[in-house]
């Protein structure tokens, strides 16, 4: 079996998510970073800014990259939405997997990641968390289960610096509910004389406060029970390593589109 450390090039390097990536990276056998990408903190060595001292990669921009001396086997998008269309094509034309962590992307950029899975392996989830993962398959057993005659609520809580509402784990456990139950129409909110509850609809909340970095709650209620289904981050480490687990299993992959599904299928 080779031990040859997996080359990984990390989009939005040093954003919160990007900074603990280094970090994390730099403690995993299986990993090596070879590219810290980013527009803030030019010149720095990644592993100087992360804290965990140098690790010889100096961050920089997309253009200044030398692909043929970085040769990543993938790269990790922690950016923001406007500048993932910019990795999805510079790994679209240099054939380098890419792995999406990026949320609130605009429907044509979901396109674009689309279009690049016809020529490079691209794994998109709007949460890397395996706990996560897991949760939203128990999500999908309870809604066959429950059926449609079920109030569903998604709540969702986080720092009050995340820029998009509601979180795209929260759209995509809505999502999967309606996949079980033909359920809907998705209602933001509710304020004012909104009257009885109708069948089917599905409730989400999104709450910003402090620095929590991520709690989703769906909730079944029928007549005489409530069954509800939680997962609460306590840091962003189950995130980080979920996409670092992500990189390792979609470095040699054939194109294709990949989801964390795929990852944790793997780990079987």
């Amino acid at each position: 079996m080779s031990t040859a450390r997996i080359r990984i090039g990390l989009h939005g390097a040093m954003g919160r998510m990007g900074l603990r990536l280094v970090q994390l990276m730099a403690a995993d056998p299986r990993v090596e970073l070879v590219a810290a990408v980013d527009r803030s903190r030019l010149g720095e060595d990644a592993g100087v800014a992360a804290g965990v001292g140098p690790l010889g990669v100096s961050v920089q921009t997309l253009e200044a990259l030398d692909l043929n001396a970085a040769r990543p086997d993938a790269f990790i998008d922690f950016s923001h939405p406007s500048a993932t269309s910019e990795i999805t094509a510079y790994c679209r034309r240099g054939r380098i997997p890419v792995v999406v962590g990026t949320t609130g992307l605009e429907a044509d950029q979901g396109e674009q990641l689309s279009a690049a899975a016809a020529e490079i392996p691209v794994l998109t989830s709007p949460n890397m968390s395996r706990a996560v993962n897991v949760l939203m398959k128990l999500v999908g057993q309870a809604a066959a289960a429950m059926g449609v005659e079920a109030d569903v609520e998604i709540i969702e809580r986080h720092h009050r610096l995340k820029k998009d509402a509601p979180s795209g784990t929260a759209l995509r456990l809505a999502e999967i509910v309606e996949a079980a139950t033909g359920a809907g129409p998705l209602v933001h909110g509710r304020e004012g004389q909104v009257g009885e509850r109708p069948r089917g609809e599905i409730g989400m909340h999104a709450v910003r406060a402090g620095d929590c970095p991520g709690e989703h709650t769906v909730m079944f209620a029928v007549g005489g029970d409530t069954l509800e289904l939680s997962h609460r981050a306590l840091n962003r480490d189950g995130f980080v390593r979920g996409a670092i687990d992500a990189a390792v299993f979609l470095a040699g992959k054939p194109p294709g589109s990949y989801t964390m599904a795929h990852v944790l299928e793997s780990a079987r």
